[in-house]
């Protein structure tokens, strides 16, 4: 950068050399050229300083200034020129008003001053010890760009990283203000050295910067700037080996990112920040004991040979311990819940269950002091090599996983809450609409982790979770091979979930309601004919006050009765026997707009599947559908009209137009 700052200011230090020169040479208007010989002497004095500084010059306002003072010193010289000795004719028909003179000489002020400004800007704050710099001529109509300015420069200093840190948080306050502020400070160059505050800095700085990282990246063209950048790079060191704190401003800078701009998606993830999210997301939610330990692939052969040596020689030995199921129960007690609860519960059951099936290992035993994984174990002498064994592993499986959890137990509370509801946010971002991110998501811990977290998460974790299911399953349910692969029935992580929404959709009083019935509705086909639970509780969202509700749930419940859902026979039923025909009904006549279409079309799809039902007969569906067919705005739909034409023919081979109806 410095040997571009001085081709900046080689040629206004030579124009202002031939001002000097052609005002010693003017045969008339001698003080005036006098006046402005001075002024320029003293910015040509000022320009050669900012060459020699020009290692420690700000590039961006370098640029607009001496731009502006290299056209400046071309009208001096234009109008110096003039009145040198070049013959009487020259002389005579040369006039100048006295207020060119002045003009001139104002905007010479202006540019000593603005190469003055330039230079303390450009110093360390130590350096300048902290004297306020005021504001240039040349910001005087947008004096906001001039404070951006300062504080960027003070980022690229060698300043004190505690200066750094309070330019960094101005600029998080500029960039929270307003768009248009946001987007100077990255045309100003502002991304680069705060990415270099978030990977070299002190905690608080690296916050800062991550949140103005975070806030800058409003609009796809911002976030692309930032990925060329090298944020991506940055991020992932710092979710790896930073600070909790930061840690979790990152996460939350890596959803901002993600949801402006989702084609970052996969790039985040070549730069394996899912694991690492997915890791801070695992840290103190399911138990972290080795056999949850995820082995990588390039230490994976090694721990295969080394378990199977040890087995081997165990069976030789002809040590097959039998430890009683009284003593299995007694040792699973002594297991903590994930969030705290001393208490075993079903969850904490599914938590054992489905980390034990990921790894391919035995039930945990034990026989007097030795956690026992498959792996029998005859001496008590052996006791001390089997415990650093299992210490080596745990440590070397979690390092391998995700972040470096080392120390982490000490952070206070609030923090990890903190960082597990960025990290869920981020996951949620990230995974909307990609289905290799979702894969890799539902391969992990992760979907275990959300279910432990929507039953005993804070308030912001919960919802954070619930979201990111929601789009997980948004992108399954297009997927078919992700919907089998993740969503499997009996799977215990699925499971685990699946209790989660349907606990919340029942209890219906929360944040978490919408996503977790768009949820359920995504993960319609995954529901066998006998597992009906889910179908009452939407049905009873139908007649809920809040039409926001009433719609989701008429949404979902599509999902399991229209007829790309196998078993939508049965699921319609299902829908019927809950009083379903009923609320549908009053929906589709008194139902807000908003209500009206999605209910039309589910009550169209239940008439379509199951059109021989005594209580569409007794709710009269087909006086509905009638009068439906005559409202021009619920049939604009070219989708919706089809549909209920075929639903009202298939009624009428079953039913007769009630005698009640809306004309």
């Amino acid at each position: 950068m410095a040997d571009k700052v001085k081709q900046i200011l080689a040629k206004p230090i030579q124009l202002a050399d031939q001002v000097v020169k052609a005002a010693d040479e003017a045969t008339s208007m001698k003080q005036d050229c006098a006046e402005l010989k001075s002024k320029t002497e003293k910015l040509a004095a000022l320009l050669r300083q900012a060459a020699r500084a020009s290692s420690d010059l700000y590039e961006r306002p370098t640029r607009r200034i001496i731009d502006d003072t290299e056209q400046v010193l071309e009208k001096a010289l234009s109008l110096v020129i003039k009145y040198r000795a070049n013959g009487i004719i020259k002389r005579v028909f040369t006039i100048i008003p006295a207020a060119a003179f002045r003009k001139m000489s104002s905007q010479l002020e202006n540019s000593i001053g603005d190469v003055s400004w330039l230079l303390r800007v450009s110093a360390s704050a130590e350096d300048r010890d902290d004297e306020y710099l005021g504001l240039p001529p040349i910001a005087a109509n947008e004096p906001i760009l001039c404070l951006i300015w300062e504080q960027v420069a003070i980022l690229y200093t060698a300043g004190s990283l505690e200066h750094k840190s309070d330019a960094a948080a101005s600029l998080v306050s500029l960039a929270r203000d307003n768009d248009r502020y946001g987007k100077l400070i990255i045309e100003e160059g502002g991304v680069g050295p705060l990415l270099k505050l978030v990977k070299e800095g002190k905690p608080e700085g690296q916050e800062n910067a991550a949140r103005a990282i975070g806030l800058l990246g409003r609009d796809p063209e911002s976030v692309e700037h930032m990925i060329h950048s090298g944020v991506c790079l940055v991020f992932a060191k710092i979710l790896k080996e930073g600070p909790m704190k930061v840690q979790a401003v990152v996460a939350w800078a890596v959803s901002e990112l993600a949801g402006n701009y989702p084609k970052c998606q996969d790039l985040f993830a070549q730069h394996n920040i899912i694991r690492l999210l997915v890791g801070h997301l695992a840290f103190e939610t399911v138990q972290e004991h080795s056999k949850y330990a995820i082995v990588s692939k390039a230490t994976s052969i090694h721990a295969v040979v080394v378990a199977s040596n040890k087995t081997n020689n165990a069976n030789a030995n002809g040590s097959n311990n039998k430890v009683i199921d009284d003593e299995d129960k007694q040792y699973q007690s002594r297991i903590p819940h994930p969030m705290g609860n001393k208490t075993p519960s079903q969850m904490h059951n599914v938590v054992t269950n489905t980390m034990a099936m990921k790894v391919g290992t035995k039930p945990v035993q034990k026989q007097g002091n030795v956690i026992n994984q498959g792996t029998d174990v005859k001496s008590n002498g052996q006791d001390n090599n089997v415990k650093q064994n299992h210490q080596s592993q745990h440590q070397h499986g979690l390092s391998n996983y995700g972040a470096n959890t080392k120390g982490r137990e000490l952070e206070d509370p609030a923090t990890k809450a903190y960082m597990k509801a960025m990290a869920a946010r981020a996951l949620w971002h990230l995974a909307k609409g990609n289905s290799p991110i979702c894969r890799s998501i539902t391969e992990s811990r992760a979907l275990l982790c959300f279910a432990v977290l929507l039953e005993k998460g804070p308030e912001d974790v919960q919802y954070n979770s619930a979201m990111a299911l929601m789009e997980i399953t948004a992108v399954a349910e297009k997927d078919a091979e992700l919907r089998r692969s993740a969503f499997k029935p009996n799977a215990p992580a699925c499971k685990a979930v699946v209790d989660q929404l349907f606990r919340i959709i029942e209890k219906a009083d929360s944040d978490l309601l919408i996503p977790c019935i768009k949820a359920v509705g995504n993960l319609a086909r995954t529901f066998k004919a006998t597992e009906t639970r889910m179908i009452a509780p939407l049905v009873k969202l139908l007649d809920e006050r809040e039409a926001e509700v009433s719609r989701e749930a008429s949404i979902a419940l599509t999902k399991f009765a229209c007829s790309d859902n196998y078993l939508h026979s049965d699921h319609s039923k299902a829908i019927i026997s809950a009083g379903g025909a009923k609320h549908l009904v009053q929906l589709v006549y008194f139902g807000e707009q908003i209500v009206q279409l999605s209910a039309l079309v589910l009550l169209c799809y239940i008439a379509l599947h199951v059109p021989d039902s005594e209580d569409l007969a007794q709710a009269e569906v087909l006086t509905v559908l009638e009068w439906t067919s005559k409202q021009s705005h619920m049939t604009q739909d070219e989708t919706v009209d089809p549909l209920l034409q075929d639903a009202k023919s298939r009624l009428e081979l079953y039913q007769s137009r009630g005698s009640r109806g809306f004309h």
